[in-house]
Order: C-alpha cells, then sequence, then structure tokens
C-alpha cells in the first residue's frame, strides 16, 4: 500500500518562497501510469489542483499558478517536491501530495495526511 508524507516549514513570509517535499513509501514514483501531485485547500475554500509530475519527469502545473510553481523529483529517494514562488497570505492552505492516474483530480486514490502553510510576516 503506498503512502505519501508531506513535509516542510509550516511558516513562510510573504514574498517568499515555499518549498514541501513529500516522500513515498510503498510504491515507486517512476511506476507507469500515475501522475504524482500536489493539490491545496486554503480555510473554508475547496480543494485545487496545482500541478503534478509523471513517470518520465513531465510536469504539469494549474495555468493561474504556472508562473510561480516548479515540481520536481528525486527517484533515488523517491520523493518529489513542490516550490511555489512569490507567495502572499492567500497561499495559507493545507498541502497534500497525491498519486493518481487522473491528472488535474482532486479526489486522489492516494495521498498524504496534509501539512498546514501559513503565510505571514
Amino acid at each position: 500500500q503506498v503512502r505519501l508524507q508531506e513535509s516542510g516549514p509550516g511558516l513562510v513570509k510573504p514574498s517568499e518562497a515555499l518549498s514541501l517535499t513529500c516522500t513515498v513509501s510503498g510504491g515507486s514514483i517512476t511506476t507507469n501510469y500515475y501522475y504524482w501531485s500536489w493539490i491545496r485547500q486554503p480555510p473554508g475554500k475547496g480543494k485545487e489542483w496545482m500541478g503534478a509530475i509523471d513517470v518520465s519527469g513531465s510536469t504539469y502545473y494549474r495555468p493561474s499558478l504556472k508562473s510561480r510553481t516548479s515540481i520536481s523529483r528525486d527517484t533515488s529517494k523517491n520523493q518529489f517536491t513542490l516550490q511555489l514562488r512569490s507567495v502572499t497570505p492567500e497561499d495559507t492552505a493545507v498541502y497534500y501530495c497525491a498519486r493518481d492516474v487522473v491528472l488535474g483530480t482532486t479526489t486522489p486514490t492516494a495521498w498524504g495526511q496534509g501539512t498546514q502553510v501559513t503565510v505571514s510576516s
């Protein structure tokens, strides 16, 4: 059974970059057919798909976040990472990493428990 675990700072200052890592166990991030995604949920709002990386290392981003977002991976550690640049308080949210065969889904079949990130000075 695959398990995903997010890690990273819980507090980020405005204008800085947010960086989160997802560590995967019980499955390889190089397994065919899966997209490894980042999803977030701001307080009082619905879940928002942010982007993904696939088995070949190709990346896909939500258009509204594309200019500020980078997703990368370290196959030797079975991890993938999210970087969100120039954050504002509107980026405050619970951030989840996830896996699914459907690109862009906000109801993935496997995801982590989530990590709270607050943007504040």
